[in-house]
């Protein structure tokens, strides 16, 4: 990569990173929706400590996956609305490098806000916080792919009546292996293959999404 591209793709994340401070919904609201899955599962599982901490990793990565979808709707419609995008494409940024600049953009937004509060969310899911550092790694690397994923499924459905459900079959089913392998990360090679099906999205996400967004701006 160039200095120049590498200058850009700098310019990019900052440029995201700013845009979702100034509009804290984006990195807020998946936050809290991440813990109300915490507080609201142990009502449906009942009180019993042995059997909310035997589920927690589970719940946990559900409420990640989840989490991960509430972003998808905006993540590119707003520039799209505002011209950005014929901008930067006009200006000869491609629509890869946009991705991948959005992608980690978003990572660092959404799985840094999940990390602070996921000991607060395995207390109230009475886990065992020995195994709470193997999973805080596998959510880090795993919240990598699902950001990929969400990348995709917005560049998929800008301007898209109904798109939500479009989103859904796009992030949930290849989330799986990321879900299964990351919910178990104390078993031998979990967080290693979590971190392959992680960075395997991550480096097909931004062709994927760069052609999606050329493909809508055509």
């Amino acid at each position: 990569m160039s200095i120049g591209t590498g200058r850009l793709f700098a310019l990019l994340v900052r440029r995201d990173l700013a845009l979702m401070a100034a509009r804290p919904g984006e990195w807020l609201l998946p936050m809290l929706f991440f813990l109300l899955v915490a507080i609201i599962l142990p009502f449906a599982l009942g009180p019993q400590p042995a059997v909310l901490g035997r589920f927690a990793p589970g719940i946990l990565w559900v409420g990640a996956l989840l989490a991960s979808l509430m972003p998808v709707a905006t993540l590119f419609a707003l520039d799209s609305a505002d011209g950005t995008l014929d901008q930067l494409a006009v200006r000869g940024v491609a629509g890869e490098l946009l991705a991948a600049a959005r992608m980690l953009a978003l990572w660092l937004g959404f799985a840094g806000p999940l990390l602070v509060i996921l000991p607060l969310a395995a207390l109230l899911l009475a886990m065992d916080m020995a195994g709470l550092g193997m999973l805080a790694l596998a959510l880090a690397m795993g919240c990598l792919g699902l950001c990929a994923l969400a990348v995709v499924a917005a560049s998929l459905t800008i301007g898209a009546k109904g798109g939500g459900g479009l989103v859904a079959l796009v992030v949930v089913p290849l989330a799986v292996p990321m879900l299964l392998f990351g919910s178990r990360p104390a078993e031998p090679g979990a967080l290693l293959l979590t971190s392959a099906a992680a960075l395997l999205l991550a480096a097909i996400a931004p062709f994927a999404a760069g052609a999606a967004l050329r493909g809508g701006q055509g």
